[in-house]
């Protein structure tokens, strides 16, 4: 049995995905793998959640434990920018990624619903940002 001190919690009592197949799946970001200027919080916090989950993968086994870093993707969180501004900074993003495009919420959710169901993939981290970090 494996030294579980971490949480003084046995797996058990994390519920369903505690079951034989279970699997979580955390949320990183872009930010850990494209550092830039005035982002160093949110970049360490996304690399963070990286190595947790592959310390989880290990600590939670045979149970799945994967993270989705995504890029830029449409949703509410870029309202603030204005409708102008979010559709000056969305076009200079892709104008730059490779994908040549913003990703949307149908773009994570597949990569989601991929970790969640690949019973061979843990401990992973699974980049959806049109190659952005590239640029």
């Amino acid at each position: 049995m494996r030294n579980r001190q971490w949480t003084g919690k046995w797996p058990g009592s994390y519920g369903e995905a505690t079951r034989a197949g279970g699997s979580f799946v955390i949320f990183s970001g872009v930010a850990a793998a494209k550092i830039a200027v005035g982002t160093m919080a949110v970049a360490i916090t996304n690399a963070a959640v990286d190595t947790l989950a592959r310390s989880l993968a290990l600590e939670l086994a045979p149970i799945r434990v994967n993270a989705i870093s995504p890029g830029v993707i449409d949703t509410g969180a870029w309202d603030a920018f204005g409708e102008r501004g979010k559709a000056d900074y969305f076009a200079g993003i892709s104008s730059r990624n490779p994908a040549g495009r913003i990703g949307t919420i149908e773009d994570i959710a597949q990569g989601v619903l991929f970790a969640l169901t690949n019973t061979f993939l843990t401990g992973q981290t699974l980049h959806i940002d049109g190659g952005e970090p590239l640029t």
